[in-house]
This record gives structure tokens, C-alpha cells and sequence, in this order.
């Protein structure tokens, strides 16, 4: 069956979310236009809203509405510990955590040759200003353990050493409460080449 046009942009436009294929897109756009218009006009208007006024931080990229988000701004933050992530939801995640006092760089991604993204579409060159201007000490590298993340963690330490700050890589291995038999070989693998001794 062939959509009327707006229906079929409103279907389009909502397989633009992560995750969201056509089936569900078309479910989304139903529910919207059936029983949810109300829900609907309030979406409209915080998308809306949201599009004119978030922009980036100057100094970390995360999504602000100031010209410094509220982490840069704040004066009791670490500024000599400079934790690298890929994405606004890895800073909230971070965060949650509840054990981090530094400070943010977000990557909005991270290398990818194939799909274009280079240093320059992950803002290096900022980093690099940061790394340059003398107050961060260590840079703690919290990519994604994927083939990209390690890529892209991996050409980060290299500029941090370059400039004489030093590179450390947050952890990946055995979750607390997990069982050894139902953990996977790579995260196993990881585990046991971040060994540690104990009482260190």
C-alpha cells in the first residue's frame, strides 16, 4: 500500500532514529497520527526547541546552550584530568558513575577511514589546543572497546605523549557480580591482559 505524502515523509523522517527500521517507523508514525497528537505537537516543539537553541560547548563539545556547558563552567572539576569519550551519552554514563571529577573532550564519534571521519571531523584540533595549553596532566582515554575505538584511542595516546601529557586507558574486563563461564573470550581476553597484582 502506497502512503499518502505526508505520511510517507513522517515514516522517513522517523527511520532517521537509531534502530528504527521501516516497520516500526510506520507503527511510530500511526500511533503519532492516531492517538497520540497531542504527544505528537509536544515532540514537534522540544525537537523544535531543541535545534534552535543546543549548540557545542567551546571548550568540550558536549551539547550546551551557553557558551561553556555546565562541566567546563563548573570551577571545581580537575582541569588536569581530561577524560576522551565518543559521545554526549558516554559523558552522562561517566558521570553517573559518580567516581570522575575531571573534566570532558567528546569526540562526537571516532576514526573511521571508510566512512570519512578523520581528525578533523572529531575535532583533534581542539583537543590538540587543550593538550597545548598546559593544565591537563593525564588524558584518559574511555572510547568504545570496538575495532575504532581502539584505533582511535590508540592515534589519541600518541598526541598526548607527543605533547608530554600522559595517556591512560580505562579498563575493560570481567563486570562486577559476572560469572567467568558466561562472559564472552574477547572480554575475557581483555581481562586478562589488564591483570593486575594485588595490594598495589
Amino acid at each position: 500500500m502506497k502512503h499518502s505524502p505526508a505520511v510517507a515523509r513522517l515514516i522517513d523522517a522517523l527511520r532517521t532514529l537509531p534502530g528504527v527500521g521501516p516497520k516500526t517507523a510506520q507503527r511510530m508514525a500511526f500511533h503519532l497520527l492516531q492517538d497520540g497528537r497531542e504527544g505528537a505537537r509536544r515532540l514537534a516543539e522540544g525537537l523544535e526547541h531543541a535545534l534552535a537553541q543546543v549548540t557545542r560547548c567551546r571548550q568540550c563539545r558536549m551539547f550546551t546552550e551557553s557558551e561553556l556547558c555546565a562541566i567546563c563552567a563548573a570551577p571545581q572539576r580537575d582541569a588536569s584530568l581530561l577524560c576522551v569519550v565518543e559521545s554526549p551519552a558516554d559523558v552522562v554514563a561517566v558521570e553517573q558513575s559518580g567516581g570522575y571529577r575531571g573534566r570532558y573532550f567528546v569526540l562526537m564519534g571516532h576514526l573511521s577511514p571508510l566512512d570519512g571521519i578523520g581528525p578533523e571531523q572529531l575535532g583533534i584540533g581542539q583537543l590538540e589546543a587543550l593538550l597545548e595549553g598546559g593544565a591537563v596532566q593525564e588524558v584518559i582515554l574511555a572510547t568504545n572497546p570496538t575495532v575504532e575505538g581502539e584505533a582511535t584511542a590508540h592515534f589519541l595516546s600518541e598526541l598526548a605523549r607527543s605533547r608530554g601529557v600522559r595517556a591512560t586507558r580505562i579498563a575493560h574486563g570481567v563486570p562486577i557480580g559476572g560469572e567467568l563461564e558466561y562472559i564472552d573470550g574477547g572480554t575475557l581476553a581483555h581481562a586478562l591482559a589488564g591483570r593486575h597484582t594485588l595490594g598495589q
